[in-house]
């Protein structure tokens, strides 16, 4: 709350800066951005008695800063500033398997024990020269990456697959943490009309679960794609490689191996991955179908492990555009490589690199490494501004001879950033039903609730017993503005 205070003292001294000077408007004004994030969440972990599984806690995420946009040039310089409130102290069982009960728990020990964890850094520091139009750009410094959304496409339906089907499945900024991502290196677009070149190197910031993001880490990506509509903007395609180097070599790795194995290796992760998506909306009658298509291959060395892995999703989807809540069903399959064979040369997990997993796993008890996952999803807006939306999952373990993984990778220097549970010979894993809404209650502020329920099968019995089923709520207010600094 003190946070959501601090936001609008700083607005309002920037708006009674801009009352006192009547001047003509500069044509290129700097502008203050306010973005506050406030959550209460509510989490039912699988038990795990005498350990803490059911409790609440809140989050607080302010960012704020300074932007400007010239001809040939635009910069922004931004602070965040994370911060939790009460999380639990005893929802870590010394039980390996077991290990931290949710988020609240991940918090918790990602920031010393600390109950209360909050912290400033610096978030964004960048500068970008525009050449002669702006798909030509080269952009130096700290900001954030969402790999997969280097275009803009004006279709409305691609957007929205583009944004929450396809972006960030690799590379991310992990935004629904409230420490959140952040990349130190250079990205550069260059483009024309339909299609566009990206290219990003950039080393990793810490952040994440651990409140402070200031430092980097020895975790780095180099990134290349080239997407391009057709169509008349109904076909959106992309072509890309990430190379992806771990050099924190004192950290033991999260796969299936035996910990003393793991404990003894310190050689680099070194990852090649190679892959595709494509996407379609297509009028057919009184609404449209929408298909996506991805798909991806891993090279390497994973440690003295050769990397060979990989991993594809197939989704559609039909909407009715002249009907009340314009109703969106869809469904899809996602397959993505597991290791079958702990005590060989050869990693065969799928690795998710530096995603937002949140987007493809809304309830975060798992994430797309050594995973099978059938969904159906339907999505209505009962007016503009208010989106519903409901998920059913059926999650297996793609081997049973892998890890039940979770986490969104690196995000600090004393952990591996990937979490693995073991499947003890089982494959199936759990079924999720959920349900969110998204309410854009002003041009300001957005109010969002969501609920999510698990069903645990043998992969969480065999870890659980006590109680397979899990849950997770929150309610979550966002309030954000940008505004000039001064009128002159």
């Amino acid at each position: 709350m003190r946070s959501f205070i601090c936001s609008l003292v700083l607005l309002s001294t920037a708006f009674l800066y801009g009352q006192t000077q009547p001047s003509a408007p500069s044509p290129h004004p700097v502008s203050v951005f306010v973005y506050e994030r406030i959550r209460a969440f509510g989490w039912q972990w699988y038990e795990a008695k005498p350990y803490q599984n059911s409790y609440w806690y809140g989050e607080s995420l302010l960012r704020f800063g300074l932007s400007q946009s010239l001809t040939h040039w635009d910069w922004r310089l931004e602070i965040t500033q994370p911060t939790i409130i009460d999380a639990p102290s005893k929802a870590v069982s010394p039980v390996t398997a077991q290990g931290q009960l949710g988020f609240g728990a991940t918090y918790y020990a990602a920031n010393g024990n600390n109950s209360y964890p909050a912290a400033a850094f610096l978030k964004q520091a960048f500068a970008r020269y525009k050449f002669n139009e702006n798909d030509k750009n080269i952009r130096v410094g700290r900001f954030e990456f969402f790999e997969g959304q280097e275009t803009k496409p004006k279709n409305a339906t691609l957007s929205w697959l583009q944004a929450n089907r396809v972006g960030q499945r690799l590379v991310g900024n992990f935004g629904f943490t409230n420490a959140q991502r952040s990349f130190d290196g250079i990205d550069a677009h260059y483009g024309q009309g339909t299609w566009d070149i990206t290219a990003m190197a950039a080393r990793s910031d810490q952040g994440v679960f651990n409140m402070n993001g200031n430092p980097e880490l020895n975790v780095d990506a180099q990134y290349l794609a080239y997407s391009k509509s057709d169509w008349h903007d109904r076909f959106l395609w992309r072509l890309f490689a990430i190379g992806y180097h771990d050099g924190r070599t004192g950290i033991a790795k999260t796969d299936n191996r035996p910990l003393p194995v793991r404990q003894a290796d310190h050689q680099n992760i070194r990852i090649g991955t190679y892959g595709y998506d494509f996407l379609t909306a297509i009028p057919a009658g009184p609404g449209q179908f929408d298909f996506m298509s991805w798909g991806a291959l891993q090279n390497g060395q994973w440690g003295p492990q050769d990397q060979r892995a990989g991993a594809a999703a197939i989704e559609g989807g039909y909407q009715f555009l002249h009907v009340a809540g314009t109703p969106w069903l869809r469904g899809g399959w996602w397959r993505s490589s597991g290791d079958n064979n702990p005590s060989d040369n050869k990693h065969g997990t799928f690795v998710e690199l530096l995603p937002t997993p949140r987007g493809y796993a809304r309830f975060p008890i798992y994430n797309l490494m050594n995973l099978e996952d059938e969904f159906v999803q339907l999505i209505v807006r009962p007016v503009h501004p208010w989106e519903l939306r409901s998920d059913l999952h059926w999650l297996q373990l793609t081997s049973s001879k892998d890890l039940w993984y979770q986490g969104g990778g690196a995000f600090d220097n004393k952990v591996f950033g990937f979490t693995g549970r073991p499947s003890n010979g089982f494959s199936s894993l759990t079924s999720v039903a959920d349900i969110s809404s998204e309410y854009h209650a002003t041009k300001y502020v957005d109010l969002n609730l969501y609920y999510a329920h698990s069903w645990g099968k043998s992969v969480v019995g065999a870890i659980y017993p006590q109680n397979r089923n899990g849950q997770l709520g929150y309610l979550e207010l966002v309030f954000h503005l940008t505004t000039p600094l001064s009128h002159h």
